[in-house]
């Protein structure tokens, strides 16, 4: 059943309030996806002791998941382009929730690692589709990034918040609840979805999947993601490194050489010709690398330096998540006024000076109030203030055609920025630590050096992506021609079912 204008609008005459419902399904679970990347970190002493896991193997606790989801992003919103983005939406929540109580119920190491792979699978399939949705559901540009707002928003709190979790769940009943609490999330998209969204997909002559291209692009980003991981363990110029580094380039170039030939590409190259797309992308690499790095070396500061236990480390995080909510707020405000690219621009400097702050408030005898809270509420609100320009930049002048894959793009270069900062700056720092403490510092002292260092080398890198924001991006704004929303009136480039029709 094809579907209408209405379909895809919610109605020019009356808009479908079920939208507004479906975009708070979409966008609790995509909460609980983000959430699970940091709600482990605060866990991982107790998930040792538990599961008697060695200290390389509870690495791949966080690994397993990064990688697989980032590999995959990029199929997974493919994928939901061609076949439906509800229904992969419906079936990467599925293998979500499933894999989530896995890991909640892990007898071994082994079965939580293993389903921390499946985890990361279903994020792969769940995330994209979901961001792919709200272009359809929301043509209208105006109200569109005012939904993209509340989405970026969402996820800017969804990190902070994962650490306050992680901690007061762990202190207070068990770790494995951690994983537990996505699975009420999960039943609810499953129950609800159906009955508020309407199933749409790309329009094509050939139900095909580019094979060749799948393989290549899939394969090239797992291979990248895991040797960045193994950056963290390993000298860069080690074959642990270089290998799969060099061995995903490889792949990559082949899959652009070969989508630029064949007739019918699951990536067509041309979705990379948009200026504005192809910059914010590139900029998400820097601002996720510098947040996953410092809540990962912030929590280990707090417990390592200031003997923290995990409740008072997830709750010093509070005033971050605070912050990030009113960034978020502040920017679905601010972007119809003045435009995606000065939100942007304001707030990757600001996460840069934010960052630059948090490094001269660590000490060894340093306060919270006076050492910690500064970075944390400036860092949090310059990080929240970034995400839904990012969202809105990702996603500029993306047709019903491309909705899933764009969300795939922006999504992966999450995964990988985080991945990138986990591989670089927190190995980098503890180098600096180890090389000091072999000169006889104190180890507080030198945990306090190294880690303050890796901050401004993260803010540089921020201050850097602001510049290239500033240069390459363009002006995008409420008012500016939107080819998804004629798209939708000229009832081309995309087939939308109605609810009813689908089940």
């Amino acid at each position: 059943m094809t579907g209408t204008g209405k379909d895809l609008r919610g109605g020019a005459a009356g808009a479908d309030p079920r939208r507004w419902v479906a975009l708070s399904v979409l966008a609790a679970m995509q909460f609980m996806l983000i959430m699970d990347i940091t709600v482990v970190n605060v866990a991982l002493p107790d998930i040792q002791s538990g599961l008697d896991f060695s200290p390389g193997g509870l690495a791949w606790v966080v690994n397993a998941y990064v990688l697989v989801a980032g590999g995959f992003l990029l199929l997974g919103g493919r994928l939901a382009d061609m076949f439906g983005r509800r229904r992969v939406f419906m079936a990467g929540v599925l293998v979500f929730g499933l894999s989530s109580a896995a890991c909640g119920a892990a007898t071994g190491s082994g079965m939580l690692v293993g389903s921390r792979f499946v985890q990361g699978l279903g994020e792969a399939l769940a995330g994209p589709a979901a961001l792919g949705l709200i272009p359809v559901l929301f043509p209208d540009r105006g109200e569109r990034m005012k939904a993209l707002g509340l989405w970026g928003g969402l996820s800017a709190v969804a990190g902070a918040v994962g650490s306050v979790v992680g901690g007061v769940v762990t202190d207070l009943v068990s770790w494995r609840w951690i994983f537990f609490v996505n699975i009420p999330i999960a039943i609810l998209a499953l129950v609800v979805v159906p009955r508020v969204m309407p199933e749409s997909r790309m329009a094509r002559e050939s139900r095909r999947l580019d094979a060749v291209g799948a393989v290549t692009a899939t394969g090239g980003l797992v291979a990248v993601v895991y040797g960045l991981l193994q950056a963290a363990e390993h000298p860069w110029g080690s074959g642990h490194v270089l290998l799969p580094l060099l061995g995903g380039v490889a792949l990559l170039v082949s899959m652009v050489v070969w989508e630029s030939r064949t007739p019918d590409p699951m990536i067509p190259l041309r979705f990379f010709a948009n200026r504005t797309r192809v910059t914010t992308n590139v900029v998400s690499v820097a601002i996720f690398a510098a947040f996953f790095t410092y809540m990962f070396l912030f929590t280990l500061y707090t417990q390592q330096v200031h003997g923290y236990s995990p409740m008072e480390t997830g709750l010093a995080y509070i005033p971050l998540t605070v912050t990030a909510f009113a960034g978020a707020g502040v920017s679905t405000v601010l972007m119809p006024r003045i435009g995606v690219k000065a939100v942007m621009a304001v707030a990757f400097f600001g996460a840069a000076v934010a960052l630059f702050v948090a490094a001269g408030g660590l000490a060894p005898d340093a306060s919270f109030v006076g050492g910690f809270l500064p970075g944390l509420i400036l860092f949090g609100f310059f990080n929240g203030l970034a995400y839904p320009a990012l969202i809105n930049g990702a996603l500029h002048e993306v047709t019903g055609q491309d909705s899933g894959l764009a969300s795939g793009v922006q999504t992966a270069m999450q995964q990988t920025g985080a991945a990138l900062g986990l591989a670089t700056l927190v190995p980098f720092a503890f180098r600096h630590v180890a090389d000091h403490v072999a000169t006889g510092t104190l180890p507080q002292v030198a945990r306090t050096d190294g880690y303050a260092l890796a901050f401004r080398v993260g803010a540089a890198a921020l201050a850097v992506a602001a510049v290239a924001v500033v240069v390459l991006l363009e002006k995008v704004s409420a008012r500016m021609r939107d080819p998804l929303a004629e798209a939708a009136e000229a009832a081309t480039g995309e087939v939308a079912v109605g609810p009813g029709a689908a089940r």
